[in-house]
């Protein structure tokens, strides 16, 4: 858990300095640096902004780099610094560290906020990531294959880039990629499989709490992004004519996803005319007249729980993951605290929405930042958390509130 943050030059925060807690409020109005300060953690955390790529686009006009450092309550030291050219610093307790993934191992953090409200409709990138957060932190042998595909996928690409016609030497050379794509890809999809379909309950048991009335309508698939019964690599070559003309490679893990599917089971007896012959069982029988995206189906606020859901589903799963591992003496998995990122939830979800996820936060072993316009969120939080942190934003100051 994070005790202590500092901020340096990031948008408008100029100089942060914050004690924090088991649950962290920050009020303020628009543009006042609250998201700002969530973004910053989320910095720390995964090495890029949920807001902007580009390091120059937050760090401080007129300044070089942006700096955040967070003492954890085990007394270790994280920090990253991001220049303008997008060159990044990371140290772990006072020594430089060249991995993300060490840094990002040590604060799990999830977020919900406006922005991520969309990614039923959006492409597959957003939701394929909230799977892989999950394995990166319950599978330790993922992010090595992960990073290992990536690097050969772009050497593909670039190829595919380069010429439409390829040589015999580049044509050997595409193939050893490609087998070693594969390799990768058998590995990548059998960390997801599993992760996937421990996933399942959890969400189920979310859904139930926030979209009751669809419960046993709303489900998940896991999509590989390529026939996972045959071989990657025969699958890419026997596609490379179109991926020469197209220019990149358009299946293999790169392309996985995660769809929310939509059934009205509706009694078969109801939407037919039965004969009185017809037997008594036949009546009982339930038929999927619908089966589709959910996001095609469902209105918005009704999007916006089922994504919470999504989220919300994950954190118990990789809490009782590690108290699972701890109990057997695991020492690959090291028990940590995830850190939940809320930006101006009220704006997104009703208080009933806002009740179920704040009492199921409470409950978990987990530290929260949220944000909110006003103060109205207070007394919903004090009733699951005895002494949360209360900090007012202005202008990029932060203030601890009276």
């Amino acid at each position: 858990m994070i005790e202590r943050l500092q901020i340096s030059n990031l948008r408008n925060l100029t100089h942060v300095n914050l004690h924090a807690t088991a649950c962290n409020v920050i009020i303020g109005a628009n543009g006042s640096g609250k998201t700002s300060l969530l973004e910053a953690i989320f910095l720390l955390s995964r090495g890029k902004s949920f807001r902007h790529h580009q390091p120059k686009r937050y760090i401080q006009h007129h300044q070089n780099t942006a700096t955040v450092y967070a003492r954890l309550n085990d007394s270790s030291t994280l920090a990253i610094q991001k220049q303008a050219d997008a060159t990044t610093i990371l140290r772990l307790n006072q020594t430089t560290v060249y991995n993300q993934s060490i840094l990002t191992e040590q604060i799990p953090t999830l977020l919900i906020d406006p922005s991520t409200m969309d990614m039923l409709e959006q492409g597959s990138a957003s939701r394929r990531q909230l799977l892989d957060w999950l394995v990166f932190h319950m599978k330790q042998g993922f992010h090595p294959q992960w990073l290992a595909y990536q690097r050969l996928l772009r050497q593909r690409n670039s190829l595919l880039k380069k010429t439409r016609h390829l040589t015999q030497v580049q044509l050997a050379e595409l193939k050893s990629w490609d087998k070693g794509l594969s390799n990768h890809a058998a590995l990548i999809h059998h960390y997801r499989e599993r992760i996937f379909a421990e996933w399942q309950p959890y969400f189920a048991e979310s859904i139930a709490q926030l979209l009751p009335a669809y419960a046993e309508q709303l489900s998940l698939s896991y999509n590989a992004g390529y026939d996972t019964n045959v071989a990657l690599d025969i699958q890419l070559n026997e596609r490379l004519e179109q991926d020469l003309q197209l220019g990149y490679t358009r299946i293999g893990n790169h392309r996985a996803d995660i769809h929310v599917h939509w059934r009205s089971n509706d009694s078969a007896a109801s939407n037919n005319n039965f004969s009185d012959t017809m037997h008594e069982a036949d009546t009982n029988l339930k038929v999927a007249v619908i089966k589709e995206q959910a996001a095609n189906v469902l209105s918005r606020g009704e999007k916006k729980l089922l994504i919470t859901a999504l989220r919300l589903s994950q954190l118990p799963l990789l809490l009782n993951t590690q108290k699972t591992n701890d109990l057997s003496n695991d020492s690959a998995h090291a028990q940590v605290t995830p850190v939940v990122l809320l930006d101006d939830i009220t704006a997104e979800l009703d208080d009933r929405a806002i009740d179920i996820l704040l009492s199921t936060l409470a409950q978990l072993p987990c530290q929260v930042f949220m944000t909110s316009l006003t103060d109205d969120i207070l007394p919903l939080v004090h009733q699951y958390w005895s002494k949360p942190n209360m900090f007012h934003v202005k202008q990029g100051q932060i203030l601890i509130a009276p």
